[in-house]
């Protein structure tokens, strides 16, 4: 079963993350954030801006995206549920025996959409420029290169 769920950018591209570690919130562009970027290899792994602590790629949701992702996959898993074992009593009849199903399962409502705000700052590493991040205004040097994980200062 494939649910489509759209996590929202905000207006520069960037998507809200959080660290596995330290569970502050970020931002890292979602894909290559120029033509530079185009022509580096993949990462396997990011480093937390703030703990400077690296995890694989499919770490970095935030609390609220899970929590969203569950909302929008539990209806659809509820009507493909009901679909399924309507399919499933149809094929029971007979001349003797007839089975029908009344009613479905109550499905919950899908969450209102997300909304990603403009509320961060961007910052490029000077050593992997090409993977800028956005952070709080509010944050202080140093910060870690989302790539390496080396700390600068800006």
């Amino acid at each position: 079963m494939n649910i489509p769920i759209s996590i929202p950018l905000d207006n520069d591209g960037f998507m809200r993350r959080e660290c596995p570690n330290c569970l502050k919130q970020f931002k890292w562009h979602d894909g290559p954030a120029n033509e530079d970027a185009e022509h580096q290899p993949s990462a396997s792994a990011y480093y937390c801006p703030f703990c400077g602590q690296p995890a694989g790629l499919d770490q970095w949701w935030t609390t609220e995206q899970v929590e969203y992702t569950r909302g929008m996959a539990a209806p659809a898993a509820m009507q493909l549920m009901d679909d399924e074992l309507s399919k499933a009593f149809r094929g029971l009849n007979s001349k003797h025996v007839k089975i029908t199903k009344k009613g479905s399962f109550d499905k919950p409502a899908e969450p209102d959409p997300m909304v990603e705000p403009d509320d961060m700052i961007i910052l490029a590493s000077p050593c992997h420029a090409w993977e800028p991040i956005k952070v709080p205004a509010d944050t202080q040097a140093p910060v870690h290169c989302l790539v390496c994980g080396q700390a600068f200062a800006f």
